[in-house]
């Protein structure tokens, strides 16, 4: 039996175990492969690794874990989770039954991609979510932005230490009076009717297609499509979530514990305020720092 599975194998969840590994502690960690940001060139604000593509990040995470013996890395999919405490079964796609003490699931979010041609194309390169991310490397360039609901009115606010100069796409959603007039009060357009299509050039140059009106060309497009979680474990079990504006998230308290003993939770999956590469790592050490400690004798 092992200390601890580990459930999803990007950023989280190899920081999860890493913190095990350095404990001595036996830990498997079972992954697919797909990362969500797989889809970017550059991951950006993660101290000591700013602009290295998340995927080189990631192989070299694992080949530093390979120093620790009680470490394995396992390339699969975790179908179902059943137990308790102390004696959990995690059942694979490939029909095998591993047990562990804890469980960690860090199995992060998929992004709902919108059925927009040209959306899922760029999405990561000149379409992406998060200026922490990719502000810097496109500041003071005109900038996109498609309203997704009330969280976008701050996020012109947010903008405005990157870029001057926005353009916002309502993509059919009812902008009220009183929002309308504080854009203009702050000089930014919004450009009415839906987005029919997202064509890409050089860089992260894009043009927006519309129902009715000339196509409108920006630097880069901002986007929040929804999100939900890449696998459904977590109902299964009957944790607890909270909403969020994008989506879904498991609820964990102060040492990142869901709501069922023994089974804790990090990265996007977890974190219903931000996502980000950086608070992935981060919570992922808690998740593992505390699970290892909840087995103290």
């Amino acid at each position: 039996m092992d200390d601890a599975i580990i459930i999803g194998g990007s950023f989280a969840g190899l920081a999860a175990a890493l913190q095990l590994g350095r404990a001595r502690r036996r830990v498997t960690v079972l992954d697919t492969g797909l990362p969500r940001n797989r889809f970017a060139g550059h991951s950006h604000g993660l101290l000591g690794h700013d602009h290295k593509r998340p995927l080189d990040i990631l192989a070299e995470a694992r080949q530093q874990l390979a120093r620790y013996p009680t470490v394995q890395l396992v390339t699969a999919r975790a179908e179902s989770v059943s137990g308790a405490i102390d004696d959990f079964s995690i059942l694979t796609g490939e029909g095998e039954t591993l047990r562990a003490r804890r469980v960690i699931l860090s199995y992060g979010v998929a992004d709902q991609m919108p059925e927009v041609p040209g959306f899922a194309k760029g999405w990561g390169t000149s379409i992406v979510p998060c200026p922490y991310c990719d502000g810097f490397e496109v500041a003071g360039r005109h900038w996109g932005l498609i309203w997704s609901g009330p969280p976008s009115h701050n996020h012109v606010r947010l903008y405005h230490d990157w870029t001057d100069t926005l353009t916002v796409f309502a993509h059919g959603h009812d902008i009220a009076p009183d929002i309308r007039a504080d854009l203009a009060r702050r000089g930014i357009p919004v450009v009415d009717g839906r987005i029919t299509a997202i064509d890409h050039g050089e860089g992260h140059r894009t043009t927006v297609k519309l129902d009715a009106g000339a196509p409108v060309a920006v630097d880069i497009l901002f986007a929040h499509p929804r999100n939900q979680p890449s696998a459904r474990l977590h109902e299964a079990l009957g944790l607890a979530t909270v909403d969020t504006p994008s989506g879904i998230a498991l609820q964990v308290d102060e040492r990142r514990e869901t709501s069922m003993p023994g089974i804790y939770a990090a990265g996007d999956l977890a974190n219903p305020a931000m996502h980000s590469v950086t608070l992935a790592s981060s919570q992922g050490a808690m998740a593992g720092i505390f699970a290892q400690q909840s087995m103290l004798v």
